[in-house]
């Protein structure tokens, strides 16, 4: 703000050559600190956003995370991951690793946080077999104990742990295959 008023102001006499040059660089030494600042926020913004997106530059899922998550990863590749994994069609959400679940979650999505019966995903795992889109389709429908580990996992908000993806393996037989 000073050397704004300073580039304004003249002065008379034999020094008004000097003084109006000196306003000027000094006029030009703070539009350039202004890129600079600039440019040092664009670059730093830059390395936040490349580091977020590089694997293995995110900070790993803590133990606790992973303990808390495995019930909900042991029920998804017993009764999803089979026909929702890699080999599905293209119609059918992703359920192949813990990113492709975490972007099922969220208001308005298949997994809604807190809402387990407003959520698609819990409504149509617990469908009775006769019911269109039951899910696992057409045969054993999951258990209660698995109704309880999904639902309760929506309840506390459907939480996918963070920082590295977890590829999910189906489990067993192919469930309602029969």
């Amino acid at each position: 703000m000073h050397l704004k008023a300073f580039t304004k102001s003249k002065s008379l006499g034999n020094n008004e050559g000097i003084t109006f040059k000196l306003g000027l660089a000094l006029h030009f030494v703070e539009i350039e600190a202004m890129k600079s600042f600039a440019a040092l926020f664009a670059a730093t913004l830059f390395a936040i956003v490349i580091a977020m997106a590089v694997p293995g530059c995110t900070t790993p899922p803590s133990k606790q995370d992973l303990e808390a998550f495995q019930p909900v990863q042991a029920v998804l590749e017993t009764n999803c991951v089979h026909c929702h994994g890699d080999n599905r069609l293209s119609s059918m959400p992703s359920i192949h690793d813990s990113n492709a679940l975490a972007k099922l979650v969220g208001t308005g999505k298949w997994i809604v946080p807190g809402r387990p019966e407003q959520s698609r995903f819990f409504q149509v795992v617990t469908f009775p077999d006769q019911v269109p889109g039951a899910m696992p389709p057409t045969g054993h429908a999951i258990t209660s104990s698995e109704r309880v580990i999904l639902r309760e996992w929506i309840l506390e908000g459907a939480s996918v742990p963070a920082g590295s993806n977890i590829i999910f393996t189906p489990r067993g037989k192919m469930p309602r295959s029969e």
